[in-house]
């Protein structure tokens, strides 16, 4: 059976391809389309290496109503372990579109 690269290594080859091969070979006004591309590339190579966001899309809608709802404003039980989940979630999101905000 041969081996399959996953998505990462194939993310990675393509940005690779195009930043070392095809963006030296672009006419100058064509090399800002070829960076915004493997720009995009490495948020999605950032994204396939993540973890599986901790709360699928519908977990959130349902929190975001208990919050509004003020289900988890300071004082409550679970004010504490929600803000702690939020900051996990939002760490995790900022590591794939804007790593270097985290530094």
């Amino acid at each position: 059976m041969l081996e399959k690269p996953d998505a990462p290594d194939l993310l990675a080859t393509a940005r690779e391809v195009v930043l070392n091969e095809l963006l030296p070979a672009l006419p100058a006004e064509k090399a800002f389309a070829a960076r915004m591309v493997a720009n995009a590339i490495a948020i999605a190579l950032r994204e396939a290496k993540a973890d599986v966001l901790s709360l699928p899309a519908a977990d959130l809608a349902a929190l975001a109503q208990e919050i509004r709802a003020g289900l988890h404003d300071p004082g409550m039980p679970t004010h504490e372990a929600t803000r702690d989940v939020l900051r996990a979630y939002a760490r995790l999101r900022a590591s794939v579109s804007a790593p270097k905000a985290l530094g």
